[in-house]
């Protein structure tokens, strides 16, 4: 069949009157980058197309039909049009090629434009953000993160204030968080499901506290408001301090399974030794741990602190450009941890929201430092205030004594004793926070972990808090930082372990800031709540056996990644205390109060205070408390507390954080055994007549026991002297 007219057929266009140069400048919309010497600049319609029925012009005849192709061409018909379709191929192919190197140019330039411009300050900030950040121009644009290269929509939501919207708070646990460590460990004596990683005591992985302080969580009031938060965080899971008891079990295992003596006190046999049973893991065990600075874990519990702390309070930042200032210590673990917090609260980029204020942490004890006042503090590091390691050391052997028995069975040869078991039990927490499991956490009953979480609680005691002599004294110095802060005024005259030259600039101590962050560690925050004087964690822990009815439980109290939030809330009118009835405002005008929040949970400040009265809720009234804090300087006897000369005394003698009164010594602090006589702040028995023998030592122990207070190591005896106890030949 012959082809259809050409006239009918469809019309084919090509270019004419344009060149390759004129086609690209045309279709490119007169881009400034497409120019060309070479050729006269013409105007899109410059080019006209051409049809097939040799018409020309932009649109088709009228009537013109629009058909397939004929089912076959001649030869000479398809040379005709193959032509000016291959040059429009090659047109388009070069055109796309040009395209694709402007595009490239141009974004070369735009990237070296933005880099010039972004502020030195930022790109050479006190932060590991801008380390990271890679925001010079000799880096490539893949390894660039800052600043950002196409980063999408970037509107953020207002910011979240928990604390205050939370309409029932600890209502239930309805969600166990994910977490990288295997706790899923068979206990022997574990009947109930119970959770030995929450009694490691200091040791343990951050976990709210699950029983509370005594009261119930309330939400807000309508009309209430929180003004302000000042928190007091301690550093994340870290490594062993150098020194430790796990150090010090690691190298013995490793000594002794590779037949090395070492400088020890009993040097084994000629070796290597093999353990067996349970033990034989320590046949190939090596010691992993590193020291002092955060693990992994540790970072994260600062991370996610610092998330949850957004959540609950980022409404308090005012995000009107101006930065906040936080504080920590020069030690690695307290400024990464204070970096970590940061990013969680602000995001990486929190240099461009706050700055840290560095104070010198040193064991030199020359630099003034209320984050870690124990160097400023020269008794607290002596044996006069080490009542609660011996206290500890009384305890351990006691409940540690079948367990003694159990690892000698399968390594004899070691020699176990209650310290190495001691310190194995400090080894599972260690390795656990550090590798995520440990193979020693499985040696020990339930209740032997259960008695390794009081002995910390007697060693927080003895050694930090109300049966230390130096307990007050380590922590007044951040105490009378709060109380200046509340009442907005600087520190000019020299007090305690307060570093005069930050606090009397508002620089580095600002006045008015709604957020504060603070940083240090958990024997120094220990040492914080007993300058407070929350006496709720003041009764002595006897050493003898559990009391469990304590409030002072140091995994709930000072876990890594344990934190103090002191709220300042303001309300309308004063809030009746009797919250289980409802929220009512009783008669009077705005009102201010401070709430103590220790691990996600609320301490009753009544319960320390009779002042604040027995609220439901815990809270004082501001002005309450100021006036109860305002004695509490004088209280801690800082200056002798710290610098006193005096003699060390049995644990459970002391129940104040502060020396006992009529027992200083004219020599340098004694001993923890040098012998001494001195007078107890504790009543006698009742009936008991002055002068007369309570007390001869005469337990198996050699000590005196009266009801919650223990004297150890009572050689000539212990007598009434005016209505109190008096013990001699310590």
């Amino acid at each position: 069949m012959a082809p259809r007219s050409s006239a009918r057929g469809r019309r084919r266009r090509s270019w004419q009157h344009c060149d390759l140069t004129t086609f690209y400048t045309t279709t490119a919309a007169g881009s400034s980058m497409a120019t060309s010497a070479s050729a006269e600049a013409k105007k899109p319609e410059d080019c006209v197309p051409i049809w097939q029925d040799g018409t020309h012009g932009r649109s088709m005849p009228a009537g013109t039909k629009l058909r397939a192709w004929p089912q076959s061409t001649s030869p000479s018909q398809y040379a005709s049009h193959s032509v000016p379709r291959v040059l429009f191929a090659l047109q388009v192919a070069l055109l796309v090629i040009v395209l694709g190197l402007v595009a490239m140019m141009y974004k070369s330039f735009v990237l070296a434009s933005a880099a010039a411009l972004v502020d030195a300050d930022v790109l050479n900030g006190q932060a590991a953000g801008s380390a990271m950040a890679g925001g010079s121009s000799s880096v490539p644009q893949y390894y660039q993160t800052t600043p950002e290269f196409l980063p999408g929509p970037t509107p953020t939501g207002e910011a979240a204030f928990l604390a205050q919207t939370n309409p029932a708070p600890f209502a239930g646990t309805s969600y166990i968080p994910n977490s990288p460590l295997e706790t899923q460990v068979p206990i022997m004596g574990n009947t109930d499901n119970g959770n030995i990683f929450q009694m490691h005591g200091q040791l343990s992985h951050y976990f709210p506290n699950p029983d509370g302080f005594g009261v119930d969580e309330y939400s807000l009031p309508r009309n209430a408001s929180i003004v302000q938060l000042n928190m007091l965080s301690r550093h994340g899971a870290r490594y062993p301090t150098t020194g430790a008891g796990a150090q010090v079990l690691g190298q013995k295992i490793t000594n002794f399974t590779k037949g090395v003596t070492g400088n020890l006190a009993e040097p084994f046999a000629a070796g290597p030794h093999n353990f067996t049973g349970a033990l034989s893991f320590l046949n190939s065990w090596t010691y992993k741990l590193g020291a002092e600075i955060l693990t992994p874990v540790g970072k994260q519990e600062l991370f996610d602190s610092g998330t949850l702390h957004q959540i609950m309070y980022g409404h308090l930042y005012p995000n009107n450009g101006t930065k906040i200032y936080a504080r920590t210590t020069t030690e690695d673990r307290m400024l990464k941890s204070a970096e970590y917090f940061m990013a969680g609260f602000f995001g990486l980029q929190w240099p461009q929201n706050a700055s840290l204020i560095v104070a010198i942490e040193n064991s030199t004890g020359i630099w003034n430092n209320t984050l870690a006042g124990y160097y400023n503090c020269n008794n607290s590091n002596t044996g006069v205030s080490r009542g609660g390691d011996n206290a500890t050391a009384q305890w351990a052997s006691i409940y540690l004594a079948d367990a003694v028995k159990r690892l000698n069975a399968d390594g004899p040869a070691f020699n176990w004793t209650a310290t190495d078991a001691y310190n194995a039990q400090s080894l599972c927490a260690y390795e656990t926070v550090a590798l995520g499991y440990s193979a020693f956490c499985g040696l020990f009953t339930y209740a032997e972990w259960e008695s390794y979480e009081y002995s910390v609680g007697i060693s927080f005691a003895g050694n930090n808090m109300f049966q230390s002599p130096t307990g007050r004294a380590v922590g007044i110095g951040y105490v009378v930082e709060i109380m200046n802060r509340l009442q907005g005024h600087l520190i000019r005259e020299p007090t305690a372990q307060i570093n005069v030259t930050l606090d009397s600039n508002v620089a580095t101590f600002p006045l008015n800031q709604t957020l504060n962050f603070d940083f240090s560690h958990d024997t120094n925050i220990a040492s914080i709540l007993t300058a407070f004087g929350l006496t709720q964690f003041a009764p002595v822990l006897p050493a003898t056996a559990i009391q469990r009815n304590r409030s002072l439980i140091v995994s709930h109290m000072e876990p890594f990644g344990a934190r103090l939030d002191m709220e300042i809330i303001e309300t309308p009118q004063p809030l009746n205390g009797d919250r289980k009835s409802g929220n009512a405002y009783d008669a009077g005008g705005k009102t201010r109060y401070i709430h103590f929040i220790l691990n996600q949970r609320t301490i009753p400040l009544g319960a320390s205070f009779e002042q604040c009265g027995k609220r439901d809720d815990g809270w004082c009234e501001l002005t309450t408390f100021l006036e109860v804090q305002s004695t509490k300087l004088q209280e801690a006897e800082y200056n002798y507390s710290c610098n006193g000369k005096y003699a060390p005394v049995p644990y459970g003698m002391i129940t104040n954080g502060v020396p006992l009164s009529g027992n200083s010594t004219s020599s340098s602090p004694a001993s923890a055994t040098s012998p001494a006589t001195v007078t107890g702040r504790v009543q006698c028995p009742a009936g008991t007549k002055d002068g007369a023998l309570v007390c001869n030592g005469d337990d198996q122990f050699g000590r005196c026991n009266f009801g919650n207070v223990i004297f150890q190591k009572v050689a000539s005896g212990t007598a009434c002297r005016n209505g109190k106890i008096v013990a001699t030949g310590i």
